[in-house]
């Protein structure tokens, strides 16, 4: 993505450090652990010196398995510190320390401490900013780090740690497959890469391509597995969260993340946060968790701000970008639909990066006849011609129109009190949401 094109950049001082790492590396992927490695032995090896890892790799769910488990934990009063990507508005969202966002001051000491220790060696921005992040957690006390993967896991930055407390696979569909494969055997066998020996590995539940490849990686380095449909399973029951596992039963109220899909999310963040240990939060803890989490940008809904003057429908913004997403996405639209005494045919304002699949990605909402309004991502040179959208929804049957913008595509909408989704990919939702002026607080 064009970076250093970003608006972002010379608002804060923190961006113009940023904007130079960018130029470190003329790949902005470039997957490998050799010089994350050589800069970490640099800073003294800040990855050694961190508080217990719960370390999340998968193609989708990443994200809100985290929020659930950060929430609970932080309701046991457990300081927790988190690393997640990419950020919506400002970099600053991706460390969280303790439970606050990095300040642009401390950003500022560890991105020019690890631009020091490189010496101006080739680096990409992710396996930089890693090793920020790093010194940033060894610097601020915390019981524990919620460690996201990047891209993969076997040759992710994040892969570095060696020992984790715990490890955790969410589910895997196809993703970056010019970057970890061709198909969904060859992703999940990158996405397992995180598996360490002796280290329980909670695994949401899988294609059977995928379940095939991390099982085997499982036993080739001597890691536990415990697996959702096997070892552990969660599901919703009337208004309530059921969790099953070998270790207890709880009856836990239904996610405040929406979309069926959070079952699942939450199902796999209970099972991992009862695999912590000394750590593990109260099940009263757990459950104010799940109602407490918060994730900007996942079926997120505006209510107020400037996009919202003089529109009376619902506007929604995920960042889903797959074509898992694309099928969790439709399934929660359909739950929608079929509770709703005014069925409303959707709008989904769609902007995406070029190299994904928006043809399999737009396949699962064909039942819904949704009119896809299609937008170029602002600011970004590998954003999605829209004219690509527009074909693609056509050769599926669905009604398409282009709009400069999306607050262009709002206004073009017709319909009384539409339900509109904004989707495609984070930054679009970024782009929103700072349109918006709204604040990333979760």
């Amino acid at each position: 993505m064009g970076l250093a094109a970003r608006p972002e950049f010379g608002l804060a001082p923190a961006e113009e450090i940023l904007a130079r790492l960018f130029k470190l590396h003329p790949k902005l992927i470039d997957l490998s652990l050799g010089r994350l490695q050589r800069l970490l032995a640099n800073l003294g090896h800040p990855e050694r010196h961190l508080p217990p890892i719960a370390h999340v790799a998968g193609t989708n769910g990443k994200g809100s398995t985290i929020a659930f488990m950060r929430a609970a934990l932080e309701a046991s009063d457990r300081p927790v510190h988190v690393m997640t990507s990419p950020h919506l508005i400002r970099f600053n969202e991706r460390i969280r320390l303790a439970g606050e966002f990095i300040s642009d001051e401390h950003l500022i000491d560890v991105l020019t401490a690890c631009e020091a220790a490189n010496g101006g060696e080739a680096i990409t921005y992710f396996e930089i900013t890693t090793a920020a992040a790093f010194l940033a957690f060894r610097d601020t006390p915390a019981d524990i780090l919620l460690l996201e993967t990047g891209l993969g896991g076997r040759l992710d930055a994040s892969n570095v740690i060696n020992q984790p407390r715990l490890t955790a696979i969410t589910t895997v569909s196809l993703d970056h497959q010019n970057f970890l494969g061709s198909n969904l055997a060859e992703i999940a066998n990158e996405k397992a890469g995180i598996l360490k020996r002796g280290v329980v590995g909670v695994i949401a539940r899988q294609h059977p391509e995928a379940a095939k490849v991390i099982e085997q990686n499982a036993k080739e380095v001597g890691a536990p597995l415990l697996r959702q449909g096997y070892e552990w399973d969660a599901k919703r029951q009337d208004t309530h969260l059921w969790f099953s596992s070998s270790q207890c039963d709880l009856r836990l109220p239904t996610p405040g993340l929406h979309g069926p899909h959070q079952i699942q999310n939450a199902g796999q963040a209970v099972a991992s946060l009862q695999n912590l240990g000394d750590l593990t939060p109260k099940p009263e803890d757990i459950a104010a968790g799940l109602l407490s989490a918060h994730w900007p940008g996942r079926l997120q809904r505006l209510t107020k701000g400037p996009l919202l003057e003089g529109f009376d429908g619902e506007l929604w913004l995920d960042g889903g970008h797959n074509p898992g997403a694309g099928a969790a996405l439709a399934e929660t639209l359909l739950t929608w639909r079929n509770d709703d005494s005014h069925v409303r045919r959707p709008h989904l304002i769609v902007g995406m990066l070029n190299n994904k699949d928006v043809e399999n990605f737009l396949a699962p909402f064909r039942s819904m006849a949704p009119h896809i309004h299609a937008v170029p991502v602002p600011h970004e040179e590998a954003g999605m011609a829209p004219e690509r959208i527009v074909q693609a929804a056509e050769r599926l049957g669905l009604m398409a129109t282009q709009a400069p913008d999306v607050a262009s595509a709002i206004l073009g909408i017709v319909d009384p009190s539409p339900r509109v989704l904004v989707c495609g990919t984070l930054y679009l939702v970024g782009s929103v949401l700072a349109a918006n002026s709204q604040i990333t607080d979760g």
